[in-house]
Formats: C-alpha cells, sequence, structure tokens
C-alpha cells in the first residue's frame, strides 16, 4: 500500500519537486496525505487487493503472486513510458521480477530501494530452511542484481549487499520531512481536544465549574485570555506505533508497563501513563484482547489508527517514544524512531544489530534488551520528566541541537545526482 510506505511517499514528493512527473502505485491503503493528494505533478494509480482464494496455504499464496504479477505489469504498460521505476523492496514479490521486465520493455532504468530483504520477514512464519524462504533469497538475490541503480537505509546492508549479492548500493538514511516537529503547547492543545472524541484517555478526568476553562487530560485553555498550560500532575504520554507483525514483539512493551504499575503499587512516585500504539496490521486484534485483560489503575492504553495529518501531531505531542522493532535482517532501521527524533521525541529502543546507527545511547534515547530493562527505563525517565533538569530533557535537548538533515536535503544529495548523471 503506497500511503503506508512513508518512505515511497517522500520520494513521489521530492521527484515532484525537482520537476519530474510521478505515477505512484500501489494497493489502496488509508487515504495518502494531502501533499500527495494535491500535487499536480503525482498521479495514484491504485491497485485492487486481491481476495484470498480457497484451498492450500501453499496454492493460496502461489495463486495471489501470479495475479498480482499480472496485474501490476499490465498496469506499468499501460502507463506512459518512464524513465525511471522506483520500487520498495520488501515487498518485492513479484513486484521486483515484473518491474525487471517493464524496465527491458518500456527501456526505463530500475532503481530497488532495500528497505529490509523480504525472505527474512518470511522466515520469521516459514523458518530458515522452508522451501519457500530459500527460493524467496534466491529471487531476490537474482533479480536485484539486474537492477540499475540500488539505495538502502543503512551501512549495515550496504555492505551485506555488496559482499553477499554483489549489489552495489547508495545508503539513503530514512529521514524525517518537515511535517515531523516539536508542536508549540497550544497546537497539542488542540490535538489532544480532538483525540478525546474517540479516545478516552485523552478526556478530562474532573470537569470544571468554569465556563472560559477548556480541558483535556493533559492541558488547559484559558478561552479569555488564548493562554494554555500543562495540568498539574498530568499523565505522562508515551507513544509508539506498529504494523502489528512478528517482528514487533509487544508483549514486551505489556509486560514493563505490567512492572511499572507495580512500582506505583509499591509506593514509588511516578506519573500515571497514558500509552499510544497506532497502526494497523495483522495482529492488532490478537494484542488488543490482551489489553482488554489486564487490569492498570495508573495506566491507559489506546490503540487508534491515526490519519496521515495527525501522526506527526501526535509524535510532536507526546513526552516518550518506545520503539520495539526488531529487525528481521538485523539490517534496517525503523521509521517510526527517525519520525520521533524529527520531533525531537526522546526513545526507547528494543536492541538489534544496526540500531546504534540511529539511536545513540544515553544520548538521543536509551536501548533496551527486554522487558525487565525498559520497565527501568520508563521508571527512570518518567520520575521526574516535566523537569527542565531531567534525563528525558537532557536527550530532547541533544535532539534540538543536532539539527539533523531532513528528508529533503539528504534526498538531493544523495539520489538527485543519481538521477541526473544516469
Amino acid at each position: 500500500r503506497s500511503s503506508d510506505l512513508p518512505r515511497m511517499t517522500y520520494h513521489a514528493l521530492s521527484l515532484a519537486r525537482r520537476g519530474f512527473d510521478v505515477s505512484l502505485a500501489g494497493f489502496r491503503g488509508a487515504k495518502p496525505h494531502k501533499d500527495i493528494l494535491c500535487n499536480e505533478r503525482i498521479q495514484i494509480v491504485p491497485m485492487t487487493e486481491i481476495k484470498q482464494f480457497k484451498g492450500p496455504r501453499i496454492f493460496q499464496y502461489f495463486s495471489k503472486v501470479v495475479v498480482q504479477a499480472v496485474q501490476l505489469f499490465i498496469l506499468l504498460l499501460k502507463l506512459d513510458p518512464p524513465s525511471y521505476i522506483l520500487l520498495q523492496n520488501p515487498p518485492g514479490l513479484p513486484s521486483i521480477a515484473i518491474a525487471w521486465l517493464a524496465c527491458r520493455i518500456r527501456r526505463s532504468q530500475l532503481i530497488i530501494d532495500w528497505h529490509n530483504y523480504g525472505y527474512t520477514i518470511m522466515s520469521l512464519t516459514h523458518g530458515t530452511r522452508h522451501p519457500i524462504v530459500l527460493i524467496a533469497k534466491w529471487y531476490e538475490k537474482l533479480f536485484g542484481q539486474l537492477s540499475d541503480f540500488n539505495l538502502c537505509v543503512t551501512n549495515a546492508m550496504k555492505e551485506d549487499l555488496r559482499e553477499n549479492w554483489n549489489i552495489k548500493a547508495v545508503t539513503l538514511y530514512d529521514k524525517p520531512n518537515a511535517l515531523f516537529k516539536a508542536l508549540p503547547l497550544s497546537e497539542q492543545h488542540r490535538l489532544y481536544v480532538k483525540m478525546s472524541e474517540d479516545c478516552a484517555p485523552f478526556k478530562v478526568r474532573s470537569g470544571t465549574a468554569d465556563p472560559r476553562i477548556q480541558k483535556s487530560a493533559f492541558t488547559e485553555l484559558d478561552t479569555t485570555s488564548g493562554r494554555v498550560k500543562h495540568i498539574k500532575g498530568r499523565p505522562a504520554l508515551l507513544i509508539s506505533s506498529t504494523s502489528w507483525t512478528e517482528d514487533e514483539d509487544f508483549s514486551i512493551l505489556l509486560k514493563a508497563l505490567e512492572d511499572y504499575e507495580q512500582f506505583i503499587s509499591d509506593g514509588t512516585n511516578l506519573p500515571s501513563l497514558v500509552c499510544v500504539i497506532t497502526g494497523k496490521g495483522p495482529l492488532k486484534d490478537h494484542y488488543n484482547q490482551l489489553i482488554q485483560k489486564m487490569q492498570f489503575k495508573h495506566i491507559q492504553i489506546c490503540t487508534p489508527w491515526l490519519e496521515a495529518e495527525d501522526y506527526p501531531l501526535l509524535l510532536g505531542s507526546a513526552d516518550l517514544g518506545v520503539c520495539l522493532h526488531k529487525s528481521s535482517s538485523g539490517l534496517d532501521l525503523p521509521m517510526k524512531v527517525v519520525d520521533m527524533f524529527g520531533c525531537c521525541l526522546p526513545v526507547c529502543a528494543i536492541h538489534f544489530k544496526s540500531i546504534n546507527e540511529l539511536v545513540k545511547n544515553e544520548k538521543n534515547g536509551l536501548i533496551f534488551a527486554d522487558s525487565n530493562e525498559l520497565a527501568a527505563q520508563l521508571k527512570m525517565l518518567l520520575s521526574d520528566f516535566q523537569s527542565s533538569t531531567s534525563k528525558i530533557n537532557k536527550f530532547r535537548k541533544y535532539l534540538q541541537e543536532s539539527k539533523q538533515l531532513r528528508w529533503e536535503e539528504s534526498w538531493d544529495q544523495i539520489v538527485l545526482p543519481l538521477l541526473r548523471n544516469s
């Protein structure tokens, strides 16, 4: 789904900004951001998602791949001949082979943006030695080597592609676009009030007799003066986002929250907690059932799906981010952390091979190995989170002063010369 792949959305906007006409093809997902919808140079080309076939699982899988391959091939031949076909991998089955064939017919150049390896994601379900996984690995290597240009998201992946598959790639780190930024308190209040319409944890717990005061669970607005301030003793706002798949074990966060609740019950002076987990995916219902069974007095959890315009606003209004993405290959980096850092939001992230390329432990966040370590980090960071001298604000200040490149600047430095010189 093109709208669910922010990196491809950013590519489309950057290409359009530099004068390219873009056809953005993908399955219908969430409503794309208005910057995509309103851009005259970007044409959205929707694909129809295939319904599940009946029969054995192996038949269902291969039938779906064949139908998708035919659908994509026809779509690519109907478009005006492109100079480039740019695709993100994964998902690469069957898109890499079909895109390569279309490029040969249309005399276009194929650019693969390696975000991970599809076969490693499949191995989470089937195991590393399953025939389907081995075929997928062979397929990705073969057609990856036939591409004209390659981008990737980490230096670790760049080296892995070169050493194991003889593919030369250029590292284009995920970067936040300009939408991701810290919000002033007045805009935070507007978001909290808006979210309180659908998410109970954002609603004020006790009303006010003064009609001039508008409250959320975190802030209050004096409608006479226009002044907004935090409510005394407000809860901390914890944010995580996920596609609810096997490479993110949210039981780690739920266990850490149970420990956090116990800390408070044992007398530790900690704020109550509102935990927002955004996203949608196959395991969402499973985890929602687990959440409903949990008995918390000081923690509230909600799992909304946010519109593209609201997601960066929520990150810019939160106190702490948590990332449970544990790369199936160990070589990619979580886009959600990139976006959180764009909003100057400190992060606790689970450890895996490449995470140090993004999260600098004890500078812009903390890295944890298990639920016990995460619980201890939440306890330490949130105990004085509103203090200007707290560790969480030290991390936030580091992010504010680091002045990291935004996506547009990084893209112009790395991708634009590649296109101009080809």
